[in-house]
């Protein structure tokens, strides 16, 4: 963990029972060598004493706004910290965060901060997927807010469920991977990237069709992704933004606009062709009508018998024309036998990777503003990748991506 040395970490820690976690968080950045702050709230002090903080981390616990030796604490925290992490972070922290309320020393640090932002939601699970919270937790992804977690577990009075606190290890290591990103150069630069986006409209008239709940969030996150990393990108939508309420595509990214699945093995083979990666997470329906009314069916007619055939089978299409050294990344969205799916898929395709999901999962997949993948290698490697919001997901897959790139240079010098 090379990045965290030497850096300013101001943790942040509400009242939650998860707050006992936070010592470990603390005791684990100390070890990598950070400098760390410690902010309480007045809740977290009822779950842990301050006289531990003060004890383990570099500097004696903050917890006013009226610091009598620095008259504006929150800015000189966040000016000077090179990361804000929140562990744990209750619901009353995230919605005052999202909202710009600044009522204590921790939520008015986080707004004074243009350093990166790592949150780690704990709270039962009732609270955790209320609407109001995770409509603030999307607002703080949409703003490049990194979150981790909640995982699912015991809580506290027993029950078991989602919004349980991430493990001290799973916490320091994203701090590490965001502060390792916001320091190195843009490594994607001079790279060409495609990306597919959403669900195809395979039309049974002009007015219905056959399609699925693929909102295009992954593959616009994957998008936004690659381009914040200097590369050039070009995505393939059948959407105009990835959900109703979602954030319109990065600047920069060449949209080109389909439909069916046809339109989209059409745009996406003459964009691809000379291309570093491609990335295809469209979900592509795998049949259509053979003969699509050329007017609205009635329901007068009777039940129309609806003649499927099969779709182009984009991914393997590209697999087979895949020039010399293009990286071509794959999607299988499965809701049974994932595992055994998507090494199918992979072998099947002439792919380098599968970006396998069960969207059958609560918070996973289509629609959700969450995913939790496993991408699967040509070369048998496994990675799992926990539940974190889509633009993660994406971060951690190039990740794997730019690895093997780096990897593969060296061995062929």
């Amino acid at each position: 963990m090379n990045s965290l040395a030497g850096k300013r970490i101001v943790l942040g820690v509400s009242g939650g029972i998860a707050a006992y976690k936070a010592v470990e968080v603390c005791r684990r950045l100390m070890d990598a060598g950070t400098h760390v702050i410690p902010v309480l709230t007045n809740g977290a002090t009822r779950f842990v004493g301050r006289a531990t903080f003060d004890a383990l981390a570099s500097e004696p616990v903050r917890m006013s706004l009226f610091d009598e030796d620095d008259p504006i604490p929150h800015t000189t925290l966040g000016q000077t910290a090179d990361c804000v992490l929140v562990a744990p972070a209750t619901a009353r922290v995230i919605g005052a965060y999202a909202a710009g309320i600044s009522s204590d020393l921790l939520t008015a640090t986080l707004i004074a901060t243009r350093a990166p932002v790592v949150i780690c939601p704990a709270m039962h699970t009732e609270m955790w997927e209320h609407p109001a919270v995770a409509d603030n937790i999307a607002t703080l992804v949409k703003r490049g807010v990194s979150i981790v977690g909640p995982e699912s577990g015991r809580l506290a009075g027993g029950d078991e469920g989602a919004g349980r606190l991430s493990s001290p290890a799973d916490i320091v290591a994203e701090v590490d991977r965001v502060l390792d990103f916001s320091g190195r150069r843009l490594d994607m630069g001079g790279l060409s990237v495609v990306v597919t986006a959403g669900g195809t409209r395979e039309p049974i008239d002009p007015v219905r069709y056959i399609g699925n709940r693929s909102s295009g969030k992954q593959g616009y996150a994957f998008a936004e992704e690659a381009a914040a990393r200097g590369a050039e990108v070009t995505l393939v939508s059948t959407v105009d933004r990835p959900g109703p309420l979602g954030p319109t595509v990065a600047p920069g990214v060449t949209v080109v606009r389909v439909n069916t699945a046809e339109e989209m093995a059409v745009a996406t083979a003459e964009a691809a062709k000379e291309v570093d990666v491609v990335i295809m997470a469209a979900a592509v329906a795998d049949f259509r009508p053979v003969d699509p009314a050329g007017v609205k069916i009635k329901k007068s007619d009777g039940v129309p018998a609806i003649q499927l055939e099969p779709t182009p089978d984009i991914l393997a299409g590209l697999g087979a024309s895949k020039p010399e050294g293009q990286i071509l990344v794959g999607f299988a969205a499965e809701t049974c036998d994932v595992a055994d799916n998507a090494a199918a898929k992979l072998s099947g395709k002439c792919a380098d990777y599968i970006v396998a999901n069960d969207v059958a999962a609560e918070n996973v997949g289509f629609a959700c503003d969450t995913n939790e993948v496993t991408v699967l290698a040509s070369d048998g490697r496994v990675r799992p990748v926990g539940l974190r919001s889509k633009r993660q997901v994406a971060r951690a897959v190039l990740d794997l991506v730019m690895e093997d790139r780096a990897d593969a240079r060296e061995e062929n010098q």
